[in-house]
């Protein structure tokens, strides 16, 4: 469980989120194929929690978010990569969808910004979390799909495939996938994005979440379709598949609200990353 934090520890570390550049560093952190921001705790990391903005955010700002706190007092660092420019130079954008076009490797990036945290922070690279909400959850459904041992664990918030979905993925993982109830951005059966029939191959679609979720257990050898616990005690609805294969870990939690990073979604994300240590090395 996550230790109780006192009100000190709070202000300091808001007023740490206030000027998060690159560690205590101003400005971002640059690699050659990009630029990150990175708070980090008090104390040595135990670990990092990489979160991908939506579109049209940046870097900046996913570590100004309420949770982050959360994070840092639980001793974890919160990294938050940039997406490139949008063409209207408004926000930034993940290049997600293996078969489209792509100005950038976003698999290739995100790796690297994991390398570099891990040599100029001394962070092990092993112990470091991938999340991200809306388009930034795509972006992680897609690396966690792609190159499933880039990272020790996936966390996505409100966002998943979209059409054409993954048939297959590389390899098992340990997922947490978190989304509203009333998600009328990113609705969990998906939605047509651009043009007017789910069945136009030119038309941009989001994908369903419970097809997400029967690709991960189809990739994690669960040998259930359904869950295997269900706990609807708290804020969150929890299902969790547990007769996978050793190693894995599979959870969908539904709560009743919109497009968002939910209030509470920091302690379960925590208490989850608490239940699955230690991390792999």
């Amino acid at each position: 469980m996550i230790r109780a934090v006192a009100a000190g520890a709070l202000c300091a570390a808001s007023a740490t989120l206030a000027v998060a550049d690159c560690g205590p560093t101003a400005g971002p952190c640059e690699i050659e194929s990009g630029t990150y921001h990175i708070v980090l705790p008090d104390a040595a990391p135990r670990g990092a929690i990489m979160f991908l903005h939506g579109f049209g955010g940046s870097g900046s700002g996913s570590v100004r978010h309420g949770w982050v706190t959360d994070a840092l007092a639980a001793g974890y660092a919160v990294v938050a990569p940039d997406g490139t420019l949008r063409d209207s130079g408004n926000g930034r954008r993940w290049w997600f969808h293996p078969d489209w076009p792509a100005e950038r490797d976003e698999v290739a990036f995100l790796t690297a910004v994991r390398d570099d945290v891990a040599e100029r922070f001394d962070i092990n690279g092993t112990q470091m979390v991938l999340g991200g909400f809306s388009i930034g959850a795509t972006m992680a459904h897609y690396v966690a799909c792609a190159a499933p041992d880039t990272f020790a664990a996936y966390v996505p918030v409100s966002g998943a495939f979209w059409r054409p979905d993954p048939q297959s993925c590389a390899g098992p993982v340990r997922l947490l996938h978190t989304h509203g109830w009333e998600d009328t951005t990113v609705p969990i059966e998906g939605r047509v994005v651009r043009g007017e029939d789910v069945n136009d191959p030119a038309a941009w679609v989001q994908g369903d979440v419970f097809y997400a979720m029967s690709l991960w257990r189809e990739t994690n050898g669960c040998v259930q379709l359904r869950g295997d616990r269900f706990d609807v005690s708290d804020a969150f609805w929890v299902r969790s598949w547990d007769r996978c294969a050793p190693g894995t870990a599979l959870e969908l939690a539904l709560y009743p609200g919109g497009h968002t990073v939910p209030d509470g979604w920091a302690k379960l994300m925590l208490d989850w990353l608490d239940g699955l240590q230690p991390l792999p090395n």
